[in-house]
């Protein structure tokens, strides 16, 4: 693990050459869609032609992106957002609170879009029943909290078709990765998507795209992963963690990372204890590890502490 206040495709070639130093050149690698892994990424593959070096890439972000490009820009998704944004404020502090949507990212927003779609389709199917306000006074105040969300039904049908079909593509491939039956099984679900879908063409290039790759590889006992979730999940776990202190910083934390990963024997800590020394553990963190922000913050900037006169002999004033 490495860690750095930035990354670019030369800093991203250079931690991995380092890596692949020890470890020796991998089969694949795994990345999300980011410029700096893919330029950091491509000159590795090309200073090593004759070991084939496949790239995967990373069906939660290939789809995200997939699904960003169909509805970001389109005046009822802009619309979508804003009615949930202002029917969320006006619920948060009352007892229809339980009716909070997920919370919408602005980056990565894309990344979990289903959830926010299973919420509007169960909205848009409570808040449309008939019948008396006063039987259901929970549907009447959502209603009018989320106003204007029944007129966009015909968008938000076709919205969270679209969503529950990207998400049960994803789930079979995140769960069970990449093989001949799971090839079958997510031929079988695109085909629910219309064909001059941009969704079903392009996820379908990349399902081709990746059962060559597996078939390439030619191990047939084993799943071709296809996510990156393990690793996110890791940090997902660190933050758990550390999330009592508000200005944690992965600087020297980065050690305790390793220590969710796998089962570790007593043998094998004890081992570690005594084979790496405190005075090494600092000198290792001073060399490769970073300072934080909130480091530089305390080091850089003065104390701001006002002067406090020195006490002495208090001088009582005269009373006339």
């Amino acid at each position: 693990m490495e860690i750095s206040h930035s990354w670019n495709g030369q800093l991203v070639s250079e931690a991995l050459t380092r890596v692949f130093e020890k470890t020796g050149l991998p089969v694949a690698i795994i990345k999300d869609g980011g410029t700096d892994l893919k330029k950091g990424v491509d000159p590795l593959c090309e200073r090593n032609p004759d070991k084939k070096i496949h790239l995967i890439d990373d069906v939660g972000h290939f789809t995200a992106n997939l699904l960003k490009a169909l509805f970001a820009g389109t005046k009822a998704f802009t619309t979508f957002l804003k009615i949930v944004s202002t029917g969320a404020a006006r619920i948060r502090q009352t007892n229809l609170a339980w009716l909070l949507p997920p919370k919408i990212r602005t980056k990565g927003r894309f990344q979990g879009i289903t959830g926010v779609a299973n919420w509007a389709q169960k909205l848009l199917t409570m808040t449309s029943r008939k019948g008396n306000p006063t039987s259901d006074p929970d549907a009447t105040k959502a209603r009018n909290a989320f106003v204007g969300l029944a007129k966009l039904r015909p968008f938000l049908t076709r919205f969270c078709n679209v969503c529950s079909i990207a998400e049960l593509f994803l789930e079979l491939m995140k769960t069970k990765g990449l093989n001949e039956n799971t090839y079958a099984a997510a031929k079988d679900i695109l085909v629910q998507l219309p064909a001059r879908s941009l969704l079903r063409t392009r996820l379908s290039g990349w399902l081709e795209k990746h059962i060559n790759i597996y078939r390439l590889i030619g191990n047939c006992n084993l799943s071709l992963p296809v996510s990156s979730d393990p690793i996110e999940s890791l940090f997902g776990k660190f933050k758990t963690i550390i999330q009592r202190n508000p200005q944690a910083e992965l600087n020297r934390l980065m050690f305790v990372i390793p220590l969710l990963c796998g089962n570790h024997s007593l043998a094998a800590i004890d081992h570690a204890l005594t084979q790496c020394s405190h005075a090494q553990m600092l000198t290792f963190i001073q060399n490769n590890v970073p300072e934080t922000l909130r480091e530089l913050r305390i080091k850089k900037m003065p104390k701001a502490s006002t002067s406090v006169p020195k006490s002495g002999k208090r001088i009582s004033p005269e009373t006339g």
